[in-house]
């Protein structure tokens, strides 16, 4: 076999969070360049062009380094391969990217993405008109410098504009600054008097209401009434004295809305109303709600409300423009998982998005004016990174003109907003950044997984102990091996989200709950040796949460909360794979998130409002209640005979294990058995063998950053 470095036209690909670009010879990670020496990108080069084939040691051997080079070949390549794996954060024993066979060569293993090239500007053909043979030659000149002027015009009026980069400053380093979650509607923010910055917090595991000092970044809490758990940021008033904040620990999407003094005293709840978010009006006086698909105005004490828009989704972001005469909010589509800036007159006329077709799926959110109203920014995701971009008022080409990147990686950058009476924008930064652990036998520590897990942000282990299939990451790809991490195979890529998987009884296949950008969640079937993604029904809904009756005949689905999806109704199903008849299980009106028991008998689900855990005994077909207290994510035991659950109501989110089918909850662990690790948060995954329960957690690795439009 031979291989020529380019011979099929491969000029970007796309691998993960890397980015290479073989002609420029440059190699980037989430829009960061990574130093790599000259050799170790040609070995790169030539493993991207033959992506998923064994190249073998002679052709590398002469790609590298020619027929007429003489080296000691089996050192260099070692040395080529070792140094591209440390550009890579590979490994040769758990490869992600670069695989090697025996005496036979190497092989890129990651999926391979072909980019397209930067556009070029095209040039119109030029028009040839016939002239007098004396004065031939004048035409072609002046044609050829009116050519010329047209087509430098062309080219300074198309081509993107080559600008320095912003200077990003960092003002928290705390770690701990509370991130946005769209799939639960929670958007996380901060505002700015230009002195103090105002932003949620993670203490304990519990969010908090922060105050930053601009000018060195450092924190203290706010003491908040115990009813606002979660408190999460509407918007600072216009003269800096008050904030609006609400609560969204709850899993109701409609909270209280609280004013929060921020110099001193007692927050108030605003009466009578229930929203999702919130701003202030213009006037100071009263303030733009958002409860279910309306916007309405209301005073600050609740009384006087009357309508101001009915949307098509749930509009979060309120912000009005410096002048108080448009109002920009973000509309998020709970089917779809997508999200789209709109622009509304002050007085709730014409409606519109504000950049449709722009992105596909649409993914823009949390956009906020600069004080002199000539630059919007926004957060929107391309590639699967989040960054902040700039959108100038106006029309192209004589004012505004596509919106261009304010960020570049190498953080994930969300909800910006902006500073009174200058260009510095504020925004959040966060490196994420997982731990799996498993509880230790007779002991409330944890420690963590494997090591081929130590990269994985989901893992489950089958039915009989011997395999594993856990989620990357950094990528989000599915991986499944042997507990002892040999035999790994890939068996799903990015785009496709997993938000969880279970494996079938006979340990053949699995049930994973996922979703395509702009797609409503599915759940999909795959042989555990990897295939074809099989959805389980053909329905435009949201379906979550597969569990594999025992004999693997069918499988019990539910549907998402409130918070992720307020449209249609709730109920838990049972599919029969062979019929494909769905049957709705009896009483189960208003639960989610069903858990079957290994032996079938009975199914543990929550009530929307995961205040309680519910247990139905499919012999009797008859509903109980095991506990009342905040419960989610739980696990059976192997046995069948207790049930494991997290309280995230309760401080320090502890896990509780009870006995089916009456027993009472007993404390397995709280947020306090990590402190050696120090997270900001974690939550129950699953049980590994022997029933030990595993969490992700959180290491915090979160904080403000700042930029001034007018530096760089």
């Amino acid at each position: 076999m031979t291989t020529k470095t380019n011979s099929v036209g491969l000029k970007r690909a796309q691998f993960g969070v890397f980015e290479a670009d073989l002609e420029a010879e440059e190699l980037r990670r989430s829009g960061v360049r990574i130093r790599i020496q000259n050799q170790p990108f040609k070995l790169l080069a030539v493993l991207l062009e033959h992506a998923g084939e064994v190249v073998s040691r002679e052709t590398l051997q002469q790609e590298l380094w020619g027929a007429d080079t003489t080296v000691d070949f089996d050192h260099s390549l070692g040395i080529a391969v070792n140094k591209l794996r440390e550009a890579l954060g590979d490994s040769a024993d758990n490869p992600r990217f670069v695989e090697t066979l025996a005496r036979r060569g190497y092989r890129f293993i990651a999926p391979v993405q072909q980019l397209d090239p930067p556009p070029s500007v095209p040039t119109a053909p030029a028009i040839v008109v016939p002239a007098p043979k004396a004065d031939r030659m004048a035409w072609w000149v002046a044609g050829g410098v009116a050519l010329a002027c047209a087509g430098l015009a062309a080219i300074l009026l198309l081509r993107p504009t080559v600008r320095e980069p912003y200077h990003i400053a960092q003002i928290t380093y705390s770690g701990h600054v509370l991130t946005s979650d769209l799939d639960n509607e929670s958007f996380s923010s901060s505002a700015s008097d230009g002195t103090r910055i105002y932003f949620s917090q993670m203490d304990s595991g519990e969010p908090v209401l922060a105050v930053a000092l601009a000018a060195n970044g450092e924190i203290s809490y706010f003491h908040l009434p115990s009813e606002i758990q979660a408190p999460l940021i509407g918007s600072l008033s216009s003269d800096g004295s008050q904030l609006v904040v609400r609560s969204h620990l709850e899993t109701n999407p409609e909270q209280p809305l609280w004013i929060v003094p921020t110099l001193g005293g007692d927050a108030r709840r605003v009466p009578n109303v229930l929203a999702h978010d919130a701003t202030w009006m213009p006037d100071g006086q009263h303030l733009l709600v958002s409860s279910g698909n309306q916007l309405i105005e209301t005073s600050v004490d609740g009384s006087d409300p009357h309508p101001f828009l009915t949307t098509s989704g749930l509009a979060f972001w309120l912000r009005w423009s410096p002048d108080g005469k448009r109002l920009r909010f973000t509309l998020r589509d709970p089917n779809s998982q997508t999200s789209e800036l709109w622009e509304v007159a002050a007085d709730g006329s014409h409606a519109h998005p504000l950049l449709p077709g722009w992105s596909h799926p649409g993914s823009e959110c949390c956009g906020s004016w600069t004080p002199d109203g000539r630059n919007y920014v926004f957060q929107s995701s391309h590639n699967g990174e989040s960054e902040i971009w700039l959108l100038k008022e106006g029309r192209w080409p004589f004012g505004g003109g596509p919106p261009r990147l304010i960020t570049n990686g190498p953080l994930e950058y969300q909800a910006p907003s902006t500073e009174p009476g200058s260009d510095r924008i504020y925004f959040i930064g966060a490196n994420a950044q997982y731990e799996l652990l498993h509880a230790v036998p007779k002991s409330a520590g944890f420690t963590p997984l494997a090591q081929n897990l130590s990269s994985a942000a989901l893992a489950e282990y089958s039915p009989d102990g011997k395999w594993v299939v856990w989620l990357n990451a950094a990528d989000s790809s599915l991986w499944r091996s042997r507990v002892d991490g040999s035999e790994r195979i890939e068996l799903t890529t990015p785009p496709l989200r997993i938000f969880t998987m279970k494996w079938s009884p006979d340990n053949r296949q699995l049930a994973l709950m996922g979703k395509e950008p702009g797609q409503p969640w599915k759940i999909y079937l795959i042989d555990a040796d990897g295939g074809k993604l099989t959805p389980i029904l053909n329905e435009d809904r949201n379906e979550a949460d597969p569990a594999w009756t025992p004999d693997g005949k069918s499988i019990v689905f539910g549907r998402l909360p409130d918070r992720m999806d307020a449209s249609g109704p709730k109920a838990i199903y049972s599919l029969d794979l062979a019929t494909h008849r769905t049957t709705e299980i009896p009483g189960s009106e208003g639960l989610f998130s069903p858990r079957l028991s290994p032996d079938g008998r009975y199914i543990a689900a929550m009530p929307l409002d995961q205040k309680a855990l519910m247990l139905f005994d499919r012999q009797s077909n008859r509903w109980t209640t095991l506990t009342k207290q905040g419960a989610g994510d739980p696990n059976w035991s192997h046995d069948g005979h207790a049930l494991y659950f997290q309280d995230f109501l309760a401080p320090g989110k502890p896990i509780y294990r009870i006995a089916v089918p009456s027993g009472k909850p007993e404390p397995v662990a709280t947020i306090e058995n990590l402190r050696s690790i120090a997270p900001t948060d974690y939550r129950l995954i699953g049980l590994a063998p022997g029933d030990l329960p595993i969490v992700t957690a959180r290491v915090p690795a979160v904080n403000i950053y700042s930029v001034n439009l007018n530096e760089r």
